[in-house]
C-alpha cells in the first residue's frame, strides 16, 4: 500500500497563512507597509495625473481642440506667399469643417493710445482686420464691452485683445493713422489663438475703407470634427491655395494638449519609478520577514515534518503566508492611493479618475512581489530535516 500525503484544502492553507502573521503581527504590520506605501504611490500618481488630463481635457473640450490655422508660408524664392482671396470660402466647403473664419494683417499701420504718443512709440501691438464670426470660432469671450456687428464693422471701431488693453491702459478710443477709433470691446486671454491677446481689431470692411488693408488674410481658423481633423488638415494646404499648397502653412491641432500630455508622461515615468522602488523596499521588507520566520519556527517546521508533512506542503504553507501579506499590504495601497488622488482632486475640483488598469495592475505586482519574496524562504524551510529542525530548535 502507498501512502499519500493528505491535500491541503484552500481554507486550510489559508487559515496556516493567516496563522503564520498572527503570530507576529507587528512585524506583519511593518512589512506589508512597505507593500502599501509602494502601491499607494503607484496609484495615486498614475490617478492625479488622469485626473489633471481629464480636466485638462474638459476645459479644452469647452475651447474646443478641434481648431486648425492657416496661414501662408514662403514662396520658393524666400518671399513671403500670401492667400488667394478665395481661400476662406473654399475652406468653408470641406465637408466636415463646421465653421471657418479669418482676420488679416493690416500692415505697417501703428496703434496709439493718444495723438500726441511719438510714432515710435507703439506698444507693440498688431491691428489685425476681423470677420464677424471670429469669437466663435476660435472659442474667445468677451472681458468688457461687445464684440464687432454688422455696423461697427463698418465703421471706425476697434475691439481690444486682453494683453492689447493692458499696454494701452483704459482708454476710450486709440488713433491709427491719425484717427480716432473709439474702444467697443475687449475681449479676454484666448488660450487657443494667443496672437489674438496682443492684437486691435477692426471690423474688414472698416480696414479696406479707412485703412490700406488689401484684403488677403494672413490667418484663417478653422474647426473640423473632431473624428476627422487629422483628415481636413491634409487637404487645407490643397484647398487654401490649389496652385500653390506648398506655400500656405497649417497648424498641428491642439499643440499645448500634445505639449501638455507629454510633460505629464515625463512626470508620470518619474514618479511611477520612485514607486517601483518603494515596491521593491517593500518586498525586501517581506523577503526578510519571511527568513526570519523560518529561523524563528524551525521547531513548528520539523514537528509538522515528522508528522507527515511534505516538503511541498511546507514551501506552499510559507509562499501562502507571503502572498497573504502582500495582498494585505497591496490592498492597503490601491484604498490609500485612491484616497489621496480623491482629496487631491477634490480640493481642486477636477473629476476624480484612477483608471482600472493601475489597480489590477497594483495587485498583480503584489501577488509577484510576494511570491517572488516568500520563494527563497519557502524552499530554505522545505529543505530543514526535521531531525535537524527539532535538534536546533
Amino acid at each position: 500500500m502507498t501512502l499519500r500525503p493528505a491535500p491541503i484544502g484552500a481554507s486550510d492553507l489559508l487559515r496556516l497563512g493567516g496563522y503564520g502573521l498572527r503570530a507576529r503581527p507587528l512585524r506583519a504590520v511593518l512589512s506589508a507597509l512597505g507593500i502599501a506605501i509602494g502601491i499607494a504611490a503607484m496609484i495615486a500618481v498614475v490617478g492625479i495625473s488622469s485626473s489633471s488630463g481629464a480636466e485638462l481635457d474638459r476645459q479644452l473640450d469647452a475651447l474646443g481642440t478641434n481648431m486648425l490655422r492657416v496661414s501662408p508660408g514662403q514662396t520658393m524664392f524666400g518671399d513671403e506667399a500670401s492667400l488667394p482671396d478665395e481661400a476662406l470660402p473654399m475652406i468653408e466647403r470641406i465637408g466636415p469643417v463646421s465653421s471657418a473664419t479669418a482676420t488679416g494683417l493690416v500692415d505697417d499701420t501703428p496703434v496709439y493710445r493718444s495723438d500726441r504718443i511719438p510714432e515710435g512709440e507703439t506698444s507693440g501691438l498688431a491691428l489685425l482686420a476681423a470677420q464677424l464670426d471670429l469669437l466663435e470660432t476660435v472659442g474667445a469671450e468677451l472681458a468688457g464691452g461687445s464684440w464687432l456687428n454688422a455696423a461697427t464693422a463698418r465703421y471706425p471701431a476697434v475691439v481690444l485683445g486682453a494683453t492689447a488693453a493692458q499696454r494701452l491702459g483704459e482708454v476710450p478710443a486709440v488713433y491709427i493713422d491719425g484717427r480716432r477709433y473709439p474702444v467697443v470691446g475687449v475681449l479676454k486671454n484666448v488660450p487657443l489663438a494667443s496672437e489674438l491677446d496682443s492684437a486691435v481689431l477692426i471690423g474688414w470692411a472698416a480696414a479696406e475703407s479707412y485703412l490700406d488693408f488689401d484684403g488677403h488674410a494672413t490667418t484663417v481658423y478653422t474647426r473640423a470634427a473632431k473624428e476627422r481633423v487629422e483628415a481636413v488638415r491634409a487637404v487645407l494646404a490643397a484647398t487654401a491655395n490649389p496652385a500653390s499648397p506648398d506655400e500656405v502653412d497649417v497648424s498641428n491641432p491642439s499643440d499645448a494638449l500634445l505639449a501638455q500630455r507629454a510633460a505629464t508622461r515625463a512626470f508620470n515615468a518619474l514618479l511611477l519609478g520612485l514607486g517601483a522602488v518603494a515596491l521593491l523596499v517593500g518586498g525586501i521588507g517581506v523577503a526578510n520577514t519571511m527568513v526570519i520566520s523560518v529561523l524563528e519556527r524551525r521547531a513548528e517546521i520539523g514537528l509538522r515534518r515528522s508528522l507527515g508533512a511534505t516538503r511541498g506542503q511546507i514551501r506552499t504553507q510559507f509562499v501562502a503566508e507571503s502572498l497573504l501579506l502582500s495582498l494585505l499590504g497591496g490592498a492597503a495601497g490601491v484604498l490609500g492611493g485612491f484616497a489621496v488622488t480623491l482629496l487631491y482632486a477634490g480640493t481642486r475640483g477636477w473629476p476624480v479618475v484612477v483608471p482600472l488598469w493601475a489597480i489590477v495592475g497594483g495587485l498583480g505586482a503584489t501577488v509577484v512581489i510576494g511570491a517572488a519574496a516568500g520563494l527563497y524562504p519557502a524552499i530554505r524551510a522545505a529543505r530543514l530535516a526535521p531531525t535537524e529542525a527539532l535538534a536546533t530548535a
